[in-house]
């Protein structure tokens, strides 16, 4: 468990240092298109490492089931909250999410940025939405696991 704590912190204290240096010294000038993306996908994966967080303290502390085969998934969370904040960002740069149509015009890219965080939050719902985005616009079947986890529900 301490490792996997250390794990989640350093990669904290990585994305620090990463929004510091886009600040401090930006992106080259080849690759300056593609901050807002890496932008969404830093703030992702810092939702991603707040859910594990927050997964460990209630696992550890609170309900004291602490299992060591769900370690895997504490580190490989942060890095699938990264993806879908790059994702998020695609789709919101494609328009096939649109954020409230009253929007801020003043907020400059705030919105990308919080439905980045979600993204990375709640990995299982975004890819869900995902999935139905693809589904009514291009009739791509959703995943075995999006299947599995419908059948689940209903069994509920």
């Amino acid at each position: 468990m301490k490792l996997v704590i250390t794990y989640l912190v350093v990669m904290l204290a990585l994305i620090a240092l990463s929004f510091l240096g886009l600040e401090q010294f930006g992106l080259p000038e080849s690759l300056a298109s593609s901050e807002l993306a890496l932008r969404c996908a830093l703030i992702s994966m810092l939702g991603g490492i707040l859910y594990c967080l927050r997964s460990v303290y209630l696992n550890r502390c609170v309900h004291d089931r602490w299992t060591k085969s769900w370690e895997i998934w504490y580190y490989l969370r942060p890095i699938t909250s990264f993806i879908c904040g790059i994702v998020a960002y695609i789709f919101l740069k494609a328009g096939l999410v649109v954020l409230d149509a009253s929007q801020n015009t003043d907020a400059g890219n705030f919105g990308y940025y919080a439905f980045a965080f979600f993204a990375g939050l709640n990995v299982d719902k975004f890819v869900a939405k995902i999935e139905e985005i693809g589904k009514s616009l291009f009739g791509i079947e959703k995943t075995r696991n999006a299947k599995l986890s419908d059948d689940n529900k209903e069994d509920k």
